[in-house]
């Protein structure tokens, strides 16, 4: 098959992921021409079964379908890759198989490596490998037995920092402390920082409650980052990073969050 004639379908849920990875996939691959995107397993499902693309780039966490579900209906006429947030317990699943995955946020190096090795496997002819259907199932019980984290429904899971002229996509996961600077908001993360336009007010609604609180009308921070509260000369609480040097302030109406800690 020519490689200019190799085509793609892009599924995820959330479309910055879509752009992002149609991005990428251009700069990596531009021959590659991606026929349809799709927001849900179930219109993966049905977009793959129209257009018969040579690679499925899947989101696990779909509605409808997810992407182990939707992979099941569409390995034998298109190569599976998976896009995925899990962490690294749950991508040894991945590695014990001859399945494809991508860590989101996407990186231009690991998907230069797997486009790479897409190529060499199609232009060889690789038949499907007839064992896949099993590897799809032994992948779901590891993932569910093994408790690999489930993004919760409905909260933000990921920011958008214009950094240049590029758009950086930041996971909340990665994110210890938002702080409001004038007219933008601070995100902190442990080796880098950014500036966004969204206000705190609105950060502080979209967010899972139980990952990020308000400790401050100008700071949100996350839960599992913080490792200690303590009092400085001036009589105020002070909650230091856990592994990280930034010290934040606690107002007095948000001391009642760390009376157990």
């Amino acid at each position: 098959m020519n490689d200019g004639a190799l085509t793609a379908m892009i599924a995820d849920d959330e479309a910055p992921m879509r752009d992002l990875l149609r991005a990428r996939l251009a700069a990596v691959w531009p021959e590659l021409r991606i026929v349809a995107e799709a927001a849900n397993g179930v219109e993966a499902v049905a977009l793959g079964e129209q257009h018969k693309p040579d690679i499925a780039f899947l989101d696990i966490r779909m509605p409808g379908l997810n992407g182990i579900e939707a992979a099941r209906r569409l390995y034998q006429r298109s190569h599976i890759v998976f896009a995925t947030a899990y962490d690294q317990y749950a991508l040894d699943a991945f590695e014990q198989g001859a399945l494809d995955y991508l860590l989101k946020p996407v990186s231009a190096e690991r998907l230069a490596t797997t486009c790479a090795r897409l190529r060499s496997r199609i232009q060889a002819h690789s038949p499907v490998q007839p064992d896949i259907g099993q590897q799809l199932a032994k992948l779901t019980s590891l993932l569910e037995h093994k408790g690999a984290e489930k993004p919760t429904a409905g909260y933000l899971r990921w920011i958008q920092a214009q950094v240049g002229a590029s758009l950086r996509m930041v996971s909340t996961r990665e994110v210890l402390f938002f702080q409001s600077d004038e007219k933008y908001t601070r995100v902190q993360t442990a080796s880098a920082e950014f500036l966004i336009r969204k206000t705190l007010k609105e950060l502080a609604e979209e967010l899972d409650p139980d990952e990020f609180w308000r400790i401050h009308r100008s700071t949100l921070v996350r839960v599992d980052a913080i490792g200690e509260v303590a009092r400085d000369l001036r009589g105020r609480h002070m909650l230091r990073l856990r592994g990280h040097p930034f010290e934040l302030e606690v107002s007095r109406n948000h001391t009642y969050l760390f009376q157990q800690m």
